[in-house]
């Protein structure tokens, strides 16, 4: 095995405990009407018992988080230090640091020192972070407006199908690759955009309680949007498996690893 061999295997079940996160959002709501976030998977995981299912999680969003920010760092896709290479590198550094916030959620589990959070989501609890501080307010604007950013970009993702030059697909697998990620994507997106909404009028009505993230956004949704947006978290949990398999991980970024 290359020295590269164990980096790539584990970022690739990164990919896939990403999959298995957003397949059981999907899923849920669509079951029961149950809308969760990361954190309230792996509390519905823990509780069934998978200890060591949430330990690979947990291993595999380490290495995952570690890809995300070495790619930031190194750019071995040439993006560049104009405005918009700076915006997708620090994009991408965001995600690192949020699926490294889910290794370390999953891993607490794992050791059985995870809390219940008080039954505030995160969202909520950020929001009335903010609005303890000077210009909490604009901070919340500002969050809003990040997150149109970022759903907007999920649905450009969806429409232009760019995400698919990252992948080795050919063949048959290729349409319905594709497919999975169109739909996932925009699923994505519509949450993200359902999110700012909420974020908004935290802002405006200065309330924290108005704010949410994942689980909030879907709950949120008049009923035919939510299953239809349920659905595509179904499908971009699929698509992150495929991911998983056929997503081109630079052998660069490796080598930047220690050890």
């Amino acid at each position: 095995m290359t020295r590269a061999g164990p980096f790539e295997a584990l970022t690739r079940i990164g990919f896939a405990a990403r999959g298995l996160v957003y397949g059981l959002i999907g899923w849920l709501a669509l079951r029961s009407g149950r809308t969760e976030d990361a954190g309230g998977i792996f509390d519905y995981l823990d509780s069934g018992g998978g200890t060591m299912l949430l330990a690979a999680m947990a291993l595999g969003f380490l290495f995952y988080a570690a890809w995300r920010l070495l790619d930031a760092w190194i750019d071995p896709e040439g993006r560049g230090s104009d405005a918009k290479g700076i915006g997708v590198r620090l994009a991408g550094a965001g995600s690192g640091f949020i699926h490294l916030g889910f290794a370390g959620a999953a891993a607490l589990h794992v050791v059985g020192s995870s809390g219940s959070g008080g039954g505030r989501s995160s969202g909520e609890e950020g929001a009335r972070t903010a609005l303890s501080l000077p210009g909490g307010t604009a901070i919340l604007y500002a969050v809003a407006a990040v997150l149109i950013a970022v759903g907007v970009a999920q649905l450009v993702k969806a429409w232009k199908l760019k995400f698919m030059r990252h992948l080795n697909v050919g063949g048959p697998a290729h349409r319905w690759v594709c497919w999975l990620g169109r739909l996932g994507y925009a699923a994505r997106g519509a949450i993200f955009l359902v999110m700012a909404l909420l974020f908004y009028r935290a802002a405006r009505d200065h309330s924290a309680r108005e704010a949410g993230g994942l689980a909030e956004a879907l709950q949120s949704m008049p009923q035919t949007l939510q299953t239809a947006v349920a659905f595509g978290l179904i499908l971009f949990g699929l698509f992150s498996l495929a991911e998983a398999r056929y997503r081109r991980i630079d052998r660069r970024l490796a080598d930047a690893v220690p050890g």
